[in-house]
């Protein structure tokens, strides 16, 4: 009779005298080894002298238990062993596929899919005045220097939250401000319709109150992913995450004109606003702000997620942050200030291209708005794509040993190196075909830094992310308020885009070694002034 103790050991034959003396009886050294708990060999001493016919029976109990153990085992070492890499186990195959639907069908995927719905909507309420503001100017009469203090009044408001959201959001956790944010936001979006209507002052309260609550948007992304996921994976889920906020630029810029033609002027507000407030319903109901406290998700995900952390010096391992944080010695650190310009060059070109690209494509390449939304939509498409891409490159650089300085500078240096020559492309750009290339290739490109900055914010200071990151939007929104209005100068000024794109491209350049002299993926104590 056989029986099989352990995973990948070689099958060892028991006769009925080695029950009488249990010495014969132990466990060899393997690689997957049992625990003692599963199978206690002294108590094979209580059957003592047995005959053949009962001897038969215990091994036959013996070899059931083992196979059951065995099935047990590797469920275990399948969900919680130390190897980071979901997928990557002693025998390739059925392993590897089982490994990757349980990461897809985890509860933290299933909070980053939300994270990117949210962040999906972020983008799509605030696109729609892009569109918008073509059909707005018209009626209304509106300079081309107008409209762009129309749209920057959105920043307004932006400007205003992310200190004191991400304050929030270290305070009291991701989860409780994600909701009242979209809620809010899901208002300001679901009344602007009545606002516009009634004067230009109410559209513009009603756009600055948008932006006051997507302020907290990010900070919240970062706060909950910083929970639920391991440092070997945050990447990825930063990318899944902000696949759903390139999405979104997508969805609003290609929707609106058709939903504008089907409802009016104001009927994408009217529909991105109802999704928001659905939004909210199902992740109060669905979600949990750590994973400790949520009823859904299964003990060896817990049991993983907490082990990785206790690795990574995780937000819970440290008592609750203070509600006014250190911001003297966050502003003491030269890591802190490459985070700060990083955001605020990101900020710059992404608000750039947003805001002005459907007029670019208008007035440059003679093209309707509903066309020249699609032109417009194509890169962000190409955002997601790159993104989740760069996600898994980048955590494979740190699994295969690469420092996390030296990976976060790669992305970082891609993300902003790669849209500057593209920008420049897109200058000499003839056909409406090959400006929607050369900046699909910028926009693409700058999702690389998603694995920069935006990923670096968590891992020099895990427990003030989201105040650091409410510092460094702030100056992005500076920069973006300033790039948006600027454009519109520049452009009555100039009399074209072309110049504007040019100095884009060289602030790109300067922002990307800045961020290569001063950056670290080491974590900052900013908790102690230095000596």
């Amino acid at each position: 009779m056989n029986s099989t103790l352990s995973l990948n050991r070689p099958v060892r034959n028991y006769t009925l005298g080695s029950f009488k003396n249990p010495k014969l009886i132990e466990a060899r050294p393997s690689r997957h080894q049992l625990r003692s708990h599963l199978i206690d060999f002294s108590k094979l001493k209580w059957f003592g002298n047995v005959n053949s016919r009962t001897g038969s029976s215990v091994q036959q109990q013996l070899r059931d238990y083992s196979c059951e153990s065995r099935r047990i085992t590797s469920r275990r070492i399948r969900v919680s062993s130390n190897d980071a890499q979901f997928g990557s186990f002693p025998n390739k195959g059925g392993a590897e596929s089982s490994s990757f639907a349980e990461f897809i069908t985890s509860e933290r995927v299933k909070v980053v899919a939300m994270l990117a719905l949210s962040l999906a909507l972020c983008n799509a309420d605030r696109v729609v005045m892009s569109v918008a503001i073509v059909p707005l100017s018209l009626a209304h009469g509106w300079s081309r220097s107008f409209s762009g203090i129309v749209q920057s009044s959105f920043l307004w408001g932006y400007l205003i939250s992310p200190i004191a959201g991400g304050t929030l959001v270290d305070y009291y956790g991701g989860k409780a401000v994600m909701a009242c944010g979209v809620a809010l936001w899901s208002l300001a979006t679901f009344l602007t319709p009545w606002a516009a209507e009634n004067s230009l002052l109410a559209l513009l309260f009603a756009r600055a109150m948008l932006g006051v609550a997507e302020g907290v948007a990010l900070p919240c992304m970062n706060n909950m992913i910083a929970r639920w996921f391991p440092s070997t994976e945050r990447a990825r889920a930063v990318a899944m995450a902000m696949a759903g906020f390139q999405l979104g630029n997508a969805i609003g810029l290609t929707l609106s004109p058709i939903l504008m033609s089907q409802g009016g002027i104001f009927g994408p507000f009217v529909i991105f606003g109802l999704c928001g407030f659905l939004w909210v319903l199902v992740w109060l109901s669905a979600t949990s702000s750590t994973p400790d406290r949520s009823p859904q998700i299964s003990k060896y995900e817990l049991d993983y997620i907490m082990n990785k952390r206790q690795k990574s010096h995780a937000v819970e391992s440290k008592p609750k942050t203070k509600m006014i944080p250190p911001f003297r010695r966050l502003l003491s650190k030269m890591p802190t200030w490459s985070l700060i310009v990083a955001n605020a060059m990101h900020s710059w070109g992404f608000f750039v291209i947003l805001s002005w690209m459907p007029i670019y494509f208008n007035s440059v390449h003679h093209v309707d708005l509903r066309q020249a939304a699609w032109f417009s939509a194509v890169p962000w498409c190409m955002m997601a794509l790159t993104g989740y891409l760069a996600g898994l490159w980048s955590d494979t650089l740190i699994r295969n040993g690469t420092s996390i300085t030296l990976t976060r500078k790669i992305m970082q240096s891609i993300g902003f190196v790669g849209p500057a020559v593209a920008l420049v492309g897109l200058t000499a750009a003839k056909t409406p075909s090959t400006a929607s290339a050369w900046l699909s290739l910028a926009v693409g490109l700058k999702a690389f830094s998603h694995c920069g900055f935006l990923v670096n914010l968590q891992e020099i200071a895990p427990h003030y992310s989201g105040v650091l990151h409410g510092l460094s939007n702030t100056a992005g929104t500076f920069a973006a308020i300033i790039g948006t209005v600027g454009a519109g100068f520049f452009v009555e000024l100039v009399g074209s885009f072309q110049g504007f794109l040019l100095l884009t491209s060289l602030l790109y350049f300067l922002a990307a070694l800045f961020y290569i002299k001063f950056s670290t993926g080491e974590r900052v104590n900013f908790d102690e002034s230095d000596s």
